[in-house]
């Protein structure tokens, strides 16, 4: 028993708790039972669900959780010396600090390689990466970490932003500090949100630390009714997407036809959507059992009539991030149109760079600022599709291609195989092999299909099967849950097919 107990609490790196992961709901169960002994209680409440997100952290990323103490320590601290400082350069001097701090904890774990390449490459040297962190754990507590190899914490570009947003957000007045310290260690770390985001504002969660635990037998069903449609989203059609034919695709382009490659990067558009959405909506039904509110991070993307609206719907929480707390600073539109397509450059690069210290994430991100400066342009010229059913159909049309050839550089493993991609795109597309395909590869076909036709459905029909979904008696709801149940499990990989976003 002494030696199961310890089995299960163990971390393994190739075992980490995932929401599509049998273990992570038997985990969810018991976190529940031991939630429903507490919850009248706020300092309770909070307290144990603090704990349980470490925990549910260090499943996820091993000793990493250190650096999750570190940040929530750093931004804390910062926090009230901000607040509590009377001289407003003093104020911005513990700002600064707190920004630097976090930058630099960010960029040492995703961005050394790259400078280190950089710098090799400029100056002619070898200077090789060490892992600090690891150097030190290993001289302190004898522990046996690789030292040459730097790996990147999971969830450490979501949960830094967010504690940015805290110190800046207090620096700016519009919030308070936290006076526990516990309490605030809780809004970092609440673990349905903490590997992959949305990226939560401390004046939209923090309120809610200090109210009674509330949920009625609506936002119940809501809250299955989001974890079932997130499920099935990854599972049963980003999952199956990826492993069938993404993946294939992108991993060897030239020995497919330019229309193959091109419903590869179709199929990645939907892939990606669901696989992100997919954890949003399981993040945010498992924490509305709690009684938490998170966010809404997506909104129909695809249905976006132009790059802006794109990205009103795209990842709310990184976009809406990227806006007040660098576009805005940066002098957003206030100052000139060309000083504002500029900030617009800078946003969406450095947005790129967020995601991956690699020159194809700054191309991807370079689109997106092309994009969006041009669209600004159109705008001030007064240049638009005509706003009827046929004119939205073509800008959106417009707009989900241009996402799409973002997207080639985004998934493709290098630029080399982005320039294979569009090379058969464009002169080997063989439009006559697509009945053959259709007929070789039914089912993936259909669900390629079924992604985008639930994706482009009326909002008015998606609300109208929610609300029979949430208004239904519990045996109908039961008996969905279970024909769900079966479907993944009968679609689900054999091998762990973590979500896209862990990476970043």
């Amino acid at each position: 028993m002494k030696e199961w107990i310890i089995d299960i609490l163990a971390y393994k790196e190739n075992e980490p708790l995932l929401f599509t992961q049998l273990y992570f709901w038997i985990f969810l169960g018991i976190v529940l039972v031991g939630f429903s002994f507490l919850y009248k209680s706020n300092i309770l409440r909070n307290t144990y669900l603090f704990i349980v997100s470490l925990f549910f952290y260090y499943k996820s990323g091993g000793y990493f959780f250190s650096l999750l103490i570190f940040s929530t320590i750093v931004d804390y601290t910062a926090g009230k010396l901000i607040y509590y400082s009377q001289k407003k350069s003093v104020k911005k001097l513990w700002l600064t600090l707190s920004v630097v701090v976090n930058l630099l904890v960010l960029g040492y774990f995703k961005y050394t390689y790259f400078i280190i390449d950089v710098i090799n490459q400029l100056f002619h040297t070898n200077f090789e990466v060490t892992n600090l962190l690891a150097a030190v754990t290993n001289q302190w507590f004898g522990t046996s970490f690789d030292i040459s190899e730097i790996i990147l914490p999971v969830g450490i570009s979501f949960y830094t932003f967010q504690t940015m947003s805290y110190t800046i957000d207090v620096y700016r007045n519009k919030i308070k500090p936290v006076n526990n310290i516990v309490d605030f260690a809780f809004y970092v770390s609440f673990f349905p949100q903490l590997v992959a985001g949305p990226i939560v504002r401390a004046s939209e969660f923090i309120p809610q630390l200090f109210i009674k635990y509330h949920l009625t037998k609506q936002e119940f069903s809501h809250a299955l009714f989001l974890i079932l449609n997130g499920l099935i989203k990854k599972m049963v059609i980003s999952d199956y997407l990826s492993i069938n034919f993404v993946d294939r695709i992108f991993e060897n382009p030239s020995a497919y036809s330019g229309i193959e490659n091109l419903l590869g990067v179709y199929g990645y558009a939907i892939q990606i959507y669901c696989d992100f959405s997919g954890y949003t909506d399981i993040a945010t039904g498992v924490a509305l059992l709690f009684g938490f509110r998170l966010p809404i991070n997506f909104n129909s993307p695809y249905k976006a009539t132009n790059i802006t609206d794109f990205w009103r719907r795209w990842h709310i929480s990184l976009s809406t991030w990227l806006r007040d707390y660098l576009y805005i600073p940066l002098g957003g539109n206030r100052k000139g149109k060309l000083r504002q397509y500029l900030n617009l450059m800078i946003t969406m690069l450095l947005g790129g760079l967020w995601h991956g210290a690699n020159i194809k994430f700054i191309i991807w991100g370079g689109i997106h600022g092309i994009a969006l400066m041009t669209h600004k342009l159109f705008q001030s010229l007064r240049i638009r599709i005509p706003s009827h059913k046929i004119g939205n159909f073509i800008s959106i049309c417009i707009t989900f291609h241009i996402v799409c050839f973002a997207w080639l550089f985004f998934r493709a493993p290098d630029i080399n195989s982005v320039n294979t991609m569009l090379q058969n795109i464009i002169f080997y597309f063989h439009a006559n092999i697509f009945i053959d395909f259709v007929s070789s590869y039914p089912t993936i076909v259909i669900i390629l299909l079924l992604g985008f036709i639930i994706h482009w459905l009326p909002c008015k029909i998606k609300e109208t099967y929610r609300g029979m979904f949430i208004r239904s008696p519990y045996v109908v709801k039961l008996l969905i849950t279970f024909i769900a149940i079966f479907i993944i499990v009968q679609i689900k990989s054999s091998t762990i097919q973590p979500f896209i976003y862990f990476q970043f």
